[in-house]
Formats: C-alpha cells, structure tokens, sequence
C-alpha cells in the first residue's frame, strides 16, 4: 500500500463541547499529512451526527457507536478505511476502544492516561506488541522543541550527574465544586468510575512525572505521596505532594494541584545535576534556562542557530514567532504518522512519540501515588518492568 498521500483517521469521542479532541483535530491538521474521514464523536448518537456534519464527514462515515465504527470501517477496501484511530474520550473508555481498533489492525493515537487501572494498562500493551499496530500516547508537553533541548542537554552530559528533579502542576480550575454544576470537564474527571483512581495525579501531575522522566531518563524506585481532598464533597484527591526517590540516587520533589487559586496550566520543571542545571516553564514554552556551573544563567530560545538539530526538527517557525500548545500536540502526530508510514511501507526506523510502555509507566505512576497516600504517606516501592 502507497504512503504517498495524506493518512486517513478516524476519532473516538471529540464530539461537541469536548475541549481535547478539538485540539487533536488542530494539531492533526497542522502539517497537512491527515484527513479526518469517520468518527464516533459521542455516546449520544446525535451529537455524534452533528459533530460529523460539522466536520462535513460523509454521513455514512459518522457512526452510533465506535463498535460500529471498528466493525465498518474494517470492512472497508484498504485503500478508504481509516489508518488510525484517535481516542479522545474520558478514561475508562481508552483501553477497550484501543484494544478493539488493535485488533481489527488499526494504528492507534490514544489520549492519555492511557487507561483505567494498571491491570488495563499491561494487558493493553500485550495486544500492542502482539498486533504490531503503533500506539501513541499524547502526553504532548513532550512536543516541545524546547523540552526536547532540555532532554538532549542531559544527554549530552552538560548536566554531569542528575542530582534532584522538581516538577510542578498547580491549576486552580477545580477551587469550587464545579462537577456540581454540570460542569462535563470537571464532572468526569472527578467521577471515579470514568477517570480512575485519581482526579489531580491522573489527569495533571502524570504529565508532570511523565516529563522528568523524558528530560532525564530516570525510573523511580520508590515514593512517598499525601493527597487531599479539599473541597467538601469531592470523590477524588484535587491536590497531591510527592517526595520521589529515583534508581541511581537522584530526588526528586513533584507537586500537582487543582486548587491553587489564580493559577492556569503552570507545569515546569527544574532539574539539577553536578555540572549544571535548567529551568522550563509550560506558560513560556519557547525558552528554557541553561545555568553552567560556576557561570552565569543563559537563556536559550527556540527557533535559533545554537540549540540542537533535534530542537530544530520540531520548529515550525523562525525564532521570535512562537510556537505553543498545538504545535506541540502536532510534533506527537508527526512522529506518530511517520511511524505509521514506516509501517505501511514495512521499514524500520526510531521516532519521537510517547508509546504503550510510557502509558504502562504512567498507570505505575498513579497506583504507586494512591497505594503511598492511602497508607499515610508511607514510602511505596515502585513496580519494575
């Protein structure tokens, strides 16, 4: 089969008033290498309708259900059926979207956390190595040309040793009891029956473990976590603090709140080695701080001569026009669609994209939180995989 044409994809979920898989449809679209042509945009098979008719799908290719949808669009000739699929749902509906569009030799772009539970989240990655299907993760602050730089400056050892890594997710959206109100963001994501185990660490601070992680290429070996529910009612935590200790001695300190008043979306990131350290912040995005021991802090910016070939693979635009939250969703579709294209091509090759294995980590991540918070703070080993 030709890869020389636009991929075709379908979505899961995205349907309207749905805030993330607008934005998948945007950073998907960015580069021009994709077309959306079917979709199961909604449990309510109306705004499943009217969602496709917005997006001027055909009618026959705007379904009920996305069983429907796995089923006909894998009776399809090869050459109209979607490539992949894009899950945009709430969480407890990941894993058994992904695992029937694997099995029916779909490629998969799923959002994160991966899936419900941990037990969901391996059994996913045994029906990813199995098909031989590519799974992306959107954990996109990964995206990032900058955060990218970061990760190469670790890499190339102008940190030296890692010493202590601080990542930080405070929000303020959920001060008020707002899933009260109908409130669709809040109301899932506060559910534990649709988000999981956890509100806060599962929706923001697996973003927060998921980029020191990338940056620095630490595992954790244990940590210790207290959650708290602060306003009165709510089923799930909607603020946690972490003391980590990772494999090879480094620490590491990693906060995420949702009740931080007047804060929006301040993820960032501090990482100290014996040779040097750096800084990141989510709300500026285009520059990252590189402070050389013994010599003054510089601030690196993207789009220029001095970062890394890596950095500039993932840059759209000339420094000084910046790049933000899109363009960094889209650098994850890229690397995916490539992938994809390998695929279809039967070649190999090393791409840049979250995958299964960094889902099933996330899953680890979150369970080891809540299994530490319920014991009182108690340090909780780590699985190892």
């Amino acid at each position: 089969m030709t890869t020389q044409r636009k991929l075709r994809y379908g979505m899961v979920g995205g349907g309207q008033n749905a805030f993330i898989g607008a934005v998948h449809r945007m950073a998907a679209n960015l580069d021009g290498q994709l077309e959306l042509v079917a979709g199961a945009f909604s449990a309510d098979a109306a705004n499943s309708k009217t969602t496709g008719e917005q997006l001027f799908l055909q009618p026959q290719r705007t379904y009920a259900s996305y069983t429907e949808m796995a089923e006909r669009e894998a009776a399809l000739p090869a050459n109209e059926r979607i490539d992949f699929v894009a899950i945009v749902t709430p969480n407890f509906l990941h894993a058994p979207v992904a695992e029937l569009f694997l099995k029916k030799g779909f490629h998969v772009v799923c959002d994160k956390p991966m899936t419900l539970n941990l037990r969901e989240a391996k059994a996913l990655r045994t029906t990813v190595r199995r098909t031989g299907k590519v799974f992306a993760l959107t954990h996109n602050y990964t995206g990032y040309p900058m955060v990218k730089e970061a990760r190469e400056l670790v890499r190339s050892g102008k940190l030296g040793k890692i010493l202590k890594v601080v990542a930080e997710y405070p929000q303020g959206w959920l001060l008020d009891k707002i899933e009260a109100t109908g409130q669709k963001q809040a109301a899932w994501r506060s559910d534990p029956k649709k988000a999981g185990a956890s509100c806060c660490v599962g929706d923001i601070g697996t973003h927060a473990e998921n980029l020191g992680r990338y940056i620095t290429g630490l595992e954790i070996a244990e940590l210790c976590a207290d959650f708290t529910t602060f306003v009165p009612g709510r089923k799930l935590e909607d603020d946690a603090n972490m003391l980590i200790r990772y494999q090879g001695g480094a620490k590491g300190v990693l906060h995420c709140s949702q009740i931080s008043c007047g804060e929006e979306n301040n993820l960032n990131i501090r990482v100290y080695g014996t040779l040097g350290s750096l800084a990141w912040q989510q709300e500026h995005p285009n520059e990252l701080k590189f402070t050389a021991k013994g010599e003054p802090a510089r601030i690196l910016r993207r789009g220029n001569g001095y970062v890394s070939d890596v950095a500039k693979k993932f840059t759209r635009l000339p420094f000084g026009h910046p790049e933000a939250f899109i363009e960094a969703f889209a650098n994850i579709y890229l690397e995916a669609v490539a992938a994809i294209r390998a695929k279809i091509a039967g070649k190999k090759g090393t791409f840049d994209y979250p995958t299964v294995d960094d889902g099933v980590v996330g899953m680890a991540f979150i369970e080891t939180a809540v299994k530490s918070a319920a014991s009182k703070g108690k340090w909780t080993k780590f699985p190892q995989f």
